[in-house]
């Protein structure tokens, strides 16, 4: 169930701020305490890694799945943002809230232009992993915090950022923050998107204090910036099969969602005669089979991930089934190949059962290729020493990074995952990897923007 409603009641955020180890939150215990970051105050110390990441970790956890659930506009997206509002302020950088929710921590000048910004997001999917976005946004603060350590003086601005609703989770689209930016989503389309309880988008941001009205495209904003670098845990397991806690990005591949609408006759269960019936679950299952079948003869994902059934009795055969397709291939031929076959096939299924089938794009990101110069002077800043011949690799999953990649030169560092799990609460990196992306960040920020 989405937790949709900032008034209503919401899964266990986790009490205390009991140690939290690299390899995943540890489960908190003992009576609520108001975090320290809550405290703010600019003479106090910055916190380090370790501690940003513990008193991060309780917001939005699900006491029974171990996940999180830090959806948009919610009360634990609330919390995350006063958190990062006050890592801000403990460095005395500059914070503010763009005018589609995106919140920057800037040092220099933000009006000077050519900056160099990193960072990431801190929602998160149903029951998500404690890596996917945090990391980038803790290790960006830690980043910032070495360099000050070494004496670097930046010749550019400096900003972090934690762009807002990147998951998708409670209004369906991906990197809405970073699209209204980009101008990616219309106005229109922003204000037409609703949860599963049917709160829009704009009424979602008027209860948690913020204006829908000011929404819409940016690109003064994006023009001040020269340079944006995302550090995120790998979604995969490409850097756990070589000796390299940290490799660059070479593109995201494109990728798609699209929704399935398997039109059916409702009836019984009991007394429905199996060749009289007009069973759209049938359709759907023999679809999800297909899917399967085409992307792994073509070399490219397909998941059918989200499902809906309507009248959902268990004693009832189903008038519809709606199934949501996420698909993503190496190149633009595969997928619309893939996308097709599945499409044919559910069809030609659906013909044989008496049922309707309707197939609606949602959403679609083309391949995205970072930026070459970008890219390589990254290669150039970290192929020293023992971390020489960096890994280049590609991604299949989408990223503010590759939304902002035809508005603003950007890149992407990718923080070795042992097991490859992500978007579940098995996600991990380990902490000398982890802390090891924190110094590649550093000397990424040094490189570019420092004298």
């Amino acid at each position: 169930m989405t937790d949709s409603d900032p008034g209503a009641t919401r899964p266990d955020r986790g009490t205390g701020n009991g140690a939290t180890s690299h390899d995943g939150p540890a489960d908190a215990s003992g009576a609520q305490e108001t975090p320290r970051w809550a405290h703010g105050g600019s003479e106090a110390a910055a916190p380090s890694f370790h501690e940003m990441w513990r008193d991060l970790a309780p917001i939005g956890r699900n006491a029974a799945s171990g996940g999180y659930r830090r959806y948009a506009w919610t009360e634990a997206d609330t919390d995350c943002r006063q958190w990062f509002q006050a890592q801000a302020e403990r460095r005395g950088l500059a914070y503010e809230v763009d005018r589609n929710g995106n919140q920057w921590a800037w040092l220099g000048d933000p009006q000077a232009g050519d900056a160099v910004v990193t960072g990431s997001h801190l929602d998160s999917v149903p029951d998500g992993g404690a890596f996917d976005g945090p990391l980038g946004v803790v290790s960006s603060f830690a980043a910032l915090d070495e360099l000050r350590a070494r004496g670097a003086r930046p010749a550019r601005p400096l900003a972090i950022v934690n762009f807002g609703d990147e998951e998708g989770a409670r209004f369906g689209l991906a990197c809405v923050g970073s699209r209204l930016a980009a101008g990616q989503l219309t106005v229109e389309a922003a204000h037409a998107l609703r949860d599963a309880d049917g709160i829009s988008l704009p009424r979602a941001m008027e209860r948690a204090g913020y204006d829908p009205e000011r929404i819409g495209a940016d690109p003064e904003r994006l023009a001040r910036i020269g340079a944006f670098v995302e550090l995120h845990v790998e979604q995969g397991r490409a850097l756990a099969l070589t000796d390299h806690p940290v490799g660059i990005a070479s593109a995201i591949w494109p990728h798609g969602r699209w929704r399935f609408d398997f039109h059916g006759e409702a009836n019984h269960a009991g007394t429905t005669r199996i060749e009289d019936r007009r069973d759209p679950m049938l359709t759907y299952a023999n679809t999800v089979l297909a899917a399967r079948k085409k992307a792994r003869l073509a070399g490219a994902l397909a998941t059918f991930g989200k499902v809906a059934v309507e009248p959902n009795g268990v004693n009832a055969i189903p008038s519809l089934v709606r199934g949501w397709l996420d698909s993503r291939a190496a190149d633009q031929g595969t997928l619309d190949e893939v996308i097709a076959e599945i499409e044919r096939a559910a069809v030609e299924r659906g013909a044989r059962d008496g049922v309707d089938v309707r197939v609606t794009r949602e959403s679609f990101t083309p391949v995205v290729e970072f930026e070459h110069a970008l890219r390589d002077e990254l290669g150039r800043i970290l192929g020293k020493g023992d971390r020489a011949d960096v890994p280049v690799l590609g991604t299949g999953a989408g990223h503010d990074a590759g939304i902002l990649s035809g508005a603003v030169p950007t890149a992407m560092l990718f923080v070795r995952n042992p097991t490859g799990v992500s978007h579940s609460p098995a996600e991990t990196a380990t902490e000398d990897d982890c802390l090891a992306g924190v110094t590649a960040l550093a000397d990424v920020l040094e490189g570019l923007a420092c004298r």
